[in-house]
């Protein structure tokens, strides 16, 4: 079959941690153009991934031009995701954006606008919806092991985790901090276990209050007060139409022991399930209350693990499949925009004090 081409918008952290090693591992794809507002970045990128022909440029109008690229990968700042998304969507290109999909709730509307219009391939980079654990829980919920889920848990915490490089200091650039960073991959979670989404209220909470000392064994080394001017943790109690219920939580800095991130417990009127220690289900039966836990990485036998693809891979074995073959999405834009409203929701909440209603 022959590869589809490829744009790599934006060649920093996210580009090259999983999308760009994940893109060349499913060798269905040819990286062809590399962007960055720092070319030295677009350089290396396309050295170490890119088609001996790739090229680099360092306005991503100059990849939407061409005619040759399939597709479009948009890996920059959250405050750019909408409007390259769009630009690409318009210029005829498949697009996989990395999360969240985007800074606002109106921007996200404009592009699912856009895709819909454009008829064009759009997905919003979920990868831990094809972790094994989230499959496992999703298809016992599809298959009913649950019932009605009517509580859930999206759990993002980090003790001591703040990311010290590129912009996710700068509200401006990303929107927020731990709430629109990981607490968006646990929300996305939450909701696509649940298979609800369309959210009723929301009350939230933000908090500014570890970020004033720079030194406090963070993991990833000290940063400096002055330029932390987002929250380092912040929580959200969030009820759907239908009356189910979400407890978010999230931080960067949190003095907790209790820490993880990309989880969610569920809560239904059968059996409920937790993803702290691999996946967890309970429930009742013949009045006994139990509990088990599958065996979600080995398959018995010696030196075999099973399906080694990572879940950056499969998000990009479905992106591609999407378009070669018009197989379903695991992601599709709409549940991105939910995600997005809430966590907007959030915020707006914590700011005014009040009960956001949708």
């Amino acid at each position: 079959m022959k590869k589809l081409k490829a744009g790599i918008i934006g060649c920093g952290g996210i580009a090259n941690q999983k999308h760009m090693p994940a893109i060349r591992d499913t060798n269905l794809v040819d990286m062809v153009a590399f962007c960055d507002i720092k070319e030295d970045r677009a350089s290396t990128a396309a050295a170490e991934y890119g088609a001996s022909d790739a090229k680099c440029f360092s306005d991503y109008r100059e990849i939407l031009k061409r005619a040759d690229i399939d597709m479009v990968y948009v890996l920059t700042p959250n405050k750019s995701h909408s409007a390259i998304t769009i630009d690409a969507l318009e210029a005829g290109k498949h697009v996989m954006c990395e999360k969240p999909m985007a800074k606002t709730s109106k921007e996200a509307r404009d592009m699912c606008a856009a895709a819909k219009k454009a008829g064009k391939v759009f997905t919003v980079a979920y990868q831990n919806r094809f972790k094994p654990e989230s499959q496992y829980i999703k298809k016992a919920a599809e298959r009913g092991d649950f019932g009605d889920i009517y509580f859930a848990k999206a759990h993002a915490l980090r003790r001591r985790a703040v990311p010290t490089w590129g912009v996710f200091l700068d509200e401006e650039e990303q929107g927020g901090g731990p709430l629109i960073d990981i607490g968006t991959h646990a929300l996305d979670l939450a909701l696509w276990l649940m298979g609800k989404y369309k959210p009723k209220s929301v009350m939230g909470s933000v908090f500014k209050k570890l970020n004033e000392n720079g030194d406090s064994g963070n993991a990833f080394g000290p940063w400096n007060p002055a330029e932390y001017t987002v929250e380092d943790s912040a929580f959200g109690f969030i009820t759907m139409e239908d009356g189910s219920t979400i407890i978010l939580e999230s931080s960067w800095a949190l003095n907790t022991l209790q820490f993880g991130e990309a989880k969610a417990t569920i809560c239904g009127t059968k059996a409920g399930a937790d993803m702290w220690n691999g996946v967890k289900i309970n429930g009742d039966d013949f009045g006994k209350l139990y509990e088990k836990t599958p065996a979600l990485g080995a398959a018995g036998v010696d030196f075999f693990t099973g399906d080694s693809a990572t879940p950056a891979v499969l998000e990009q074995l479905c992106f591609i499949n999407a378009i070669t073959k018009g197989t379903p999405l695991t992601v599709l834009p709409e549940e991105a925009l939910a995600v997005t409203e809430i966590l907007e929701g959030i915020y707006e909440s914590a700011r005014t004090g009040k009960l956001v209603t949708f």
